[in-house]
């Protein structure tokens, strides 16, 4: 999975929206205001995606081109380096988990909206 691939596939995702509070390399997306995915668009290419403690640790150790976020809270975050040995499904499963997380640590008024319920 490539850059724009990515950035389509998060663009996808309901409120989503995209900046570069940071700098002009690293492309943010966020949900209600929350960051789920953060892209480096310089060499190394890699995506910065919000994880389950316990799952982030796992996918470390199963995956050598999963790190602990660069520039994140390491517990809560890993960077996913696209060295093309990772499915393009994987990528979007850890995706949509990054944006579950944040979905539902939003206030319920606003998890409500986005969800539907």
């Amino acid at each position: 999975m490539n850059l724009e691939m990515i950035r389509n596939y998060c663009l996808t995702k309901k409120e989503v929206t995209e900046s570069f509070p940071f700098d002009e390399e690293v492309l943010v997306f966020k949900v209600a205001g929350k960051m789920f995915c953060l892209i480096n668009s310089v060499k190394p290419f890699y995506v910065n995606l919000k994880c389950d403690p316990e799952k982030a640790i796992e996918l470390r150790e199963e995956y050598e081109e999963i790190k602990p976020g660069y520039h994140m809270n390491k517990s809560l975050w890993n960077s996913v380096y696209l060295t093309g040995s990772l499915t393009d499904s994987h990528i979007k499963e850890m995706i949509d988990n990054s944006y579950k997380l944040i979905v539902e640590s939003l206030k319920k008024k606003d998890r409500e909206r986005i969800l539907g319920s």
